[in-house]
């Protein structure tokens, strides 16, 4: 098979050393910047603004972050069982004082979990999976 002028290595064109210093590299200088300096826990923060629903916890309502919007550490947090670092993430800064006061027991927390999902609008369910093909297979 002989090779094209597409397949060979040295098809494409080498940069040259005038074309790469037409291109000056661009540096950013943080340190004029207007902005203030932020942590990755103020970003995460900033994002769960206002994305509260409200749930009930013992008869108390609590404001959590629905479930859809947890982040995979968060949820790591939960299933190693550090329901109590988990809580103080999830429940709005507010109410996570009420949270301790009331030392609410696993299942209480999950049903708080599975309301905040309901009034989100989301399942946390498990998937039931593919359905099965209606077709039948032969072996051979």
């Amino acid at each position: 098979m002989a090779a094209t002028p597409r397949t060979t290595p040295s098809s494409r064109k080498p940069r040259s050393a005038a074309r790469a210093a037409s291109r000056p590299p661009v540096h950013r200088d943080d340190t004029t910047s207007d902005e203030p300096e932020t942590t990755e826990a103020d970003a995460q923060e900033s994002e769960a603004v206002n994305k509260y629903v409200t749930g009930e916890l013992c008869g108390e309502a609590v404001r959590i972050i629905p479930p859809g919007a947890w982040r995979q550490s968060w949820r790591r947090l939960l299933m190693a069982g550090q329901i109590d670092d988990f809580a103080e993430i999830v429940l709005h800064p507010d109410d996570y004082e009420l949270y301790e006061d009331i030392d609410p027991t696993n299942d209480e927390f999950g049903e708080l979990v599975n309301t905040a999902a309901e009034r989100a609008g989301e399942s946390l369910g498990k998937s039931s999976g593919s359905a099965p093909s209606s077709r039948r297979t032969r072996r051979r």
